[in-house]
């Protein structure tokens, strides 16, 4: 620090997904979030030596941390479901000196960034029509299934949190029945992040081989994407289909149980992969075919988020929320 220069307590938000950790300065005045950094989660052993080496390439103390991390945050002992990190809220607080630590679910901040992402950083699937400050569903497979919704209250944007990315999957298709009960044999419980993950791609195709016949070539989600896109496996190819027609009917389910007229949101680091892939897939046929209430689903619209941070963004929303 320059002599004579005042100290300024910042503010930072942080997105811990399973494999990324994602790291900004907030200005709480503006909402505008700068310096911010990426990091794969394998190179730390704890979060705080995530934080601490972010920290050090700061001007100044950080006095106000927002975490949205993927796991259940309720309690003091945070411990992730797709990473082996867990943390003490108090003990994280006390290490860092922090003023004010607020940790959330990760989905609770993506969700919350959706009023706030621009037209030119989402894409709309199909038909349907926003209703303005409706209730909206937002979704991601990544790492893993993330799930929340999002309702406007006297003027704050509130998370409805939850875990229902472990909600039991419904097969719709006499293949995904099949393939249901041979990841049943192997899982015994099947919920739709099973299918609808990066893991859930692998364990779709591995499963589509075995009905087939056929020896597995691919054991990564990427290698499997890949070979669909480029027609070089009818299996692959069949795998993503599978794939979106189950997120389909899986929007379809979130936009039922809330009456989300302000649109069903999609997230996630996977389907950006094959976005146009995507936008012809079934995807949109499954969300809307829902028997008696079909023509319910074709007036909500369905859209796919490309906004680079959208986990950050949301952290910053909740962060000048709770500091107002």
């Amino acid at each position: 620090m320059k002599k004579g220069r005042s100290r300024i307590m910042l503010s930072v938000v942080v997105d811990v997904g399973g494999t990324n950790i994602r790291l900004a300065v907030l200005d709480v005045v503006t909402g505008e979030i700068s310096k911010v950094r990426e990091y794969p989660c394998m190179q730390f052993i704890t979060l705080d030596a995530a934080l601490a080496q972010y920290f050090v390439t700061l001007p100044d103390p950080v006095s106000h941390l927002c975490i949205g991390i993927a796991c259940q945050v309720e309690h003091d002992l945070v411990q992730m479901t797709n990473l082996n990190w867990k943390f003490s809220k108090q003990a994280l607080q006390h290490k860092l000196s922090l003023k004010t630590l607020h940790v959330i679910n990760d989905y609770t901040a993506i969700s919350l960034a959706v009023p706030f992402v621009e037209d030119s950083q989402k894409i709309q699937i199909g038909s349907g029509k926003e209703v303005e400050d409706g209730v909206k569903a937002v979704f991601g497979p990544g790492t893993g299934l993330g799930v929340s919704h999002l309702l406007k209250h006297k003027e704050k944007w509130l998370s409805l949190d939850g875990e229902g990315g472990h909600t039991s999957f419904a097969p719709n298709t006499s293949q995904q029945a099949d393939v249901l009960l041979l990841l049943q044999s192997q899982f015994g419980h099947v919920s739709n992040e099973r299918l609808m993950s990066g893991q859930g791609l692998v364990n779709i195709y591995h499963a589509l081989c075995r009905l087939a016949g056929k020896q597995p070539e691919y054991f990564e989600a990427a290698q499997i994407s890949e070979a669909a896109l480029n027609n070089e496996c009818e299996l692959a190819t069949q795998t993503l289909n599978l794939f979106c027609e189950a997120l389909g009917s899986f929007a379809g389910n979130l936009a039922l149980s809330l009456d989300c007229k302000g649109g069903v949101y999609i997230a996630g680091g996977i389907i950006p992969r094959f976005v146009d892939f995507f936008k012809i897939s079934e995807f949109r046929a499954y969300f809307e075919a829902k028997g008696r209430l079909s023509h319910y689903l074709k007036g909500i619209p369905t859209f796919l988020i490309t906004h680079p941070n959208p986990g950050l963004l949301g952290a910053s929303v909740y962060l000048q929320q709770e500091l107002a």
